[in-house]
């Protein structure tokens, strides 16, 4: 069996961005997307810390440290992009102004709950940012994970045991192994890797699944 590579389902999940689309990418992984958009098609990238227009991460030696995404990370600004006050980009977010926004998570349900700003651990760090207002403002939750944890157990669970960022928010999910959509009845598997049978990722899944 064949995982997809980070950069493969960063890949996956820029192919299903349309054109004239305003996107907010979360932290960690989501930034990826950024780097596999066609360029020849219009979208706008959001940043929470103020940007709209942002471009792919800038080549080794042209970064502007004052150009950050909101990872903190060095990324460009392309031909007519803008930079606001933070407050502006909240209310961008809160008043559901985004098309789409791509997050990383800890655990999604089968009902599409989020979780992915808090493990609940005693030593974490909560680092919520902006990801509750993302989730409830943005007119479509992308989630991109890898399909299980380092010790083997399901990130797609039947019921979150971390602390809920959003209920029922998730659209759809990209993993190392498969793209599943959230729909009223249930999971549905669009596709898998490469060398995966469907009863095979049905084992590595913690909530029933449906075929396409």
């Amino acid at each position: 069996m064949k995982r997809f590579t980070r950069d493969e389902i960063a890949q996956r999940v820029a192919r299903d961005i349309p054109e004239g689309a305003y996107v907010n990418l979360g932290i960690g992984l989501p930034t990826m997307v950024a780097n596999h958009l066609d360029p020849s098609r219009e979208i706008f990238l959001h940043s929470e810390n103020g940007l709209l227009g942002m471009g792919p991460a800038p080549a080794p030696g042209e970064e502007d440290e004052d150009l950050i995404n909101a990872g903190k990370q060095p990324v460009t600004l392309l031909t007519g992009g803008a930079y606001f006050h933070h407050g502006d980009s909240f209310a961008m977010m809160r008043g559901g102004h985004l098309d789409i926004c791509v997050l990383g998570a800890f655990q999604v349900s089968a009902g599409g709950d989020l979780a992915n700003w808090h493990t609940g651990a005693p030593d974490a760090i909560p680092a919520v940012g902006g990801a509750m207002d993302l989730a409830i403002g943005a007119k479509s939750v992308f989630v991109m994970m890898e399909h299980q944890t380092k010790t083997g157990e399901s990130k797609i669970v039947q019921q979150c045991s971390y602390p809920l960022t959003g209920i029922g928010c998730v659209n759809r999910i990209y993993t190392d192994l498969a793209v599943l959509d959230v729909t009223a009845q249930g999971l549905v598997v669009r596709e898998m890797a490469a060398g995966l049978s469907f009863d095979e990722l049905q084992t590595l899944t913690g909530v029933p699944l449906l075929a396409q």
